[in-house]
């Protein structure tokens, strides 16, 4: 038996005059991320994304790339069948027959776009249910609370048969690139990956930059940024990644500054840099995992210090998030147990014992006055690795 892949957006119907232009972003996005998946058809008709002409084999990679493309709300399997009673009868009895075998209550509901077909939605739906109810002996028909409901959509191409209760949930959102671009300060904590994901549900596409401070921190804390990065782009399509040379500044800033205010004057610099190299990619704006409170550098003072040093716009999604909220985020998107691993990245290898906690400006740039800031910048760009990262096929 043929199955199509049904693929619905939400927020995007809402668009007005603009809708088109959403929709053709989000097709090309599906088709970006199933081009290596598999040799398919996709097609739009009524605020519904078809999916179909693809190897039998390939449905279940088909859907679960789906189920990571930001737009789209849900997706379901569907039997495909010839536009004639009897078939839609016949494909419905053999595709729901595990469903519908074990004690329930069920409904049927028609969609009827080809108006040749000819019962209409009322009456299909009455002849379908029928026939269900008469070849499945444990099934109760209650059209008001069903435990199932049966999908019956007579469209142009053809008919197509459902179990509504088996669809699966979608990112939502909007399509990647319909936001501009933004880059994301990806350290290798909890953090930073669920705030690039949740920007980029926005449809914003996301680059990234990491600071790497070797010795310091070792080739695997720079593969854990990397697979974090991986899988984030799962949901992106491709992430460029931007991994900057840390150690001088952080050396120097330990030989030459107040310990209390290290984390301060490091997130500092990781500002500046991150934004010259926003710039130069074209991103809008900057991305950080901040949450008010949890740690000493992310006090209201403390943040603002930071990010007094960038004219960019600083999106902080997890502000107002606590660690669990954040946490059980990370889990949902697949970065989690990737995040935990026992890599330490380059701000926990300089972290003060007594960090400052309510700074002032002034007191900051007096301490960092004393660096070459520009010549320490300089030789940080000059020294950057540029990684391209797809999602695994």
């Amino acid at each position: 038996m043929k199955e199509i892949v049904l693929a619905k957006y939400g927020e995007i119907i809402l668009k007005g005059g603009n809708r088109p232009k959403f929709e053709k972003l989000l097709i090309d996005n599906i088709k970006n991320a199933l081009k290596n998946v598999a040799k398919c058809r996709v097609t739009l008709t009524q605020a519904t994304i078809y999916i179909d002409d693809f190897d039998d084999d390939k449905i279940d990679l088909i859907v679960d790339r789906l189920s990571k493309i930001f737009g789209i709300v849900s997706i379901t399997r569907a039997a495909v069948c010839e536009k004639d009673m009897n078939s839609i009868k016949a494909t419905a009895k053999e595709y729901l027959n595990e469903d519908l075998s074990a004690p329930a209550t069920f409904k049927v509901e028609a969609r009827r776009s080809d108006k040749t077909f000819p019962l209409n939605s009322v009456q299909l739906s009455i002849e379908l249910g029928g026939y269900l109810d008469d070849c499945f002996e444990n099934i109760k028909c209650d059209v008001h609370e069903p435990d199932i409901t049966i999908m019956a959509e007579i469209r142009e191409a053809g008919a197509y048969v459902y179990n509504n209760e088996k669809k699966i949930k979608g990112q939502g959102g909007m399509p990647i690139g319909s936001g501009s671009k933004a880059m994301l300060l990806l350290s290798g904590g909890i953090d930073s990956p669920v705030a690039g994901h949740m920007i980029a549900k926005r449809g914003v596409a996301i680059e990234a930059v990491n600071f790497f401070s070797f010795p310091y921190t070792s080739d695997r804390a720079k593969e854990k940024v990397i697979e974090l990065a991986r899988i984030i782009s799962q949901y992106t399509s491709k992430i460029r990644l931007y991994i900057v040379p840390f150690t001088e500044i952080q050396l120097e800033i330990r030989d030459k500054c107040p310990e209390e205010h290290m984390t301060l004057i490091m997130r500092r610099f990781m500002m500046r840099i991150s934004e010259k190299i926003a710039r130069k990619a074209g991103a809008k704006a900057l991305v950080t995992g901040e949450s008010v409170g949890q740690v000493a550098s992310q006090t209201l003072s403390a943040l603002d210090v930071t990010n007094a040093v960038t004219d960019m716009p600083i999106l902080q999604p997890l502000i107002g998030m606590d660690k669990i909220e954040v946490i059980r985020r990370a889990e949902e998107i697949g970065t989690y147990e990737t995040s935990i691993l026992p890599y330490e990245d380059c701000c926990t290898v300089f972290t003060p014992r007594h960090p400052t906690i309510n700074p002032r400006r002034s007191t900051i740039e007096r301490t960092e006055s004393v660096l070459d800031i520009e010549a320490l910048e300089s030789s940080a760009l000059e020294g950057i690795e540029v990684i391209d990262i797809y999602p695994e096929c």
